[in-house]
């Protein structure tokens, strides 16, 4: 049995929630969008988004083509906006077919995994401080407070879709193990560490843990909009 909990939360600073959500145990998939772009545009690109992988996905394309085309019909809704600023989006989803699940994404939007007591970050954000990193020339620590840790190097209707690097991960979803999906909202404010603390709690229910992610990313500051899904397979 799966079980999942959801929220989303605009912050303590944006007036505008550009983040996007969707979860559906029948059709075995979430996904979590950050917009970007102001003046409503991250809204747009986050909708867009996510209507266009829902689509796909229930018409049966793979998921990550479905990703790819949603990066050519949010590049294709900006041209037709005649808009100077391009409207962008980051994604990361997560499909689940049995005891399956499969995960991809774009951008800085995280997706771990929480298996034997252990908190594991699935993804790698596609980020200027995710690339020093890499290069050895910051620490992790380092990239929490650096001014640039906000600057995606990968995002859909941004990126050429030649050059969009849908990344997957494929594993086993056994019981016990959670999924959580999250916008850089959360992970701004809240590190591995709490959060682990707060999926160690099993016996509260999954919507509860994400109530708790949620008011901690706020108890942080909220800088950002702040949304979180977490699956739970029993």
């Amino acid at each position: 049995m799966i079980e999942f909990g959801h929220l989303t939360h605009v912050g303590l600073r944006r007036d505008l929630n550009e983040d996007t959500y969707y979860g559906d145990s029948e059709l075995g998939l979430w996904l979590v969008a950050d917009g970007m772009g102001g003046h409503e545009y991250g809204e747009v690109a986050s909708a867009l988004a996510r209507e266009t992988i829902v689509r796909e996905i229930r018409q049966g394309t793979a998921l990550p083509q479905a990703i790819r085309i949603a990066d050519e019909e949010i590049i294709r809704a900006s041209r037709k906006r005649n808009d100077s600023l391009p409207m962008g989006t980051t994604v990361v989803a997560a499909r689940v077919t049995g005891n399956r699940f499969e995960v991809a994404w774009v951008g800085d939007s995280r997706v771990y995994l929480w298996r034997d007591d252990k908190l594991a970050q699935l993804s790698q954000d596609h980020s200027y401080v995710q690339e020093l990193i890499a290069q050895g020339a910051i620490s992790v620590d380092q990239a929490r407070s650096h001014p640039h840790r906000n600057v995606v190097t990968q995002a859909l209707g941004v990126t050429d879709p030649q050059t969009l690097n849908v990344e997957t991960l494929s594993g086993e979803l056994s019981p016990g193990t959670q999924l959580l999906l999250c916008s850089d909202g959360l992970t701004e404010e809240v590190d591995d560490r709490a959060i682990s603390r707060v999926l160690a709690h099993t016996e509260c229910s999954a919507q509860e843990c994400v109530d708790g992610l949620v008011a901690a990313a706020l108890d942080g500051g909220g800088s950002d909009n702040v949304t979180v899904i977490l699956i739970r397979r029993h």
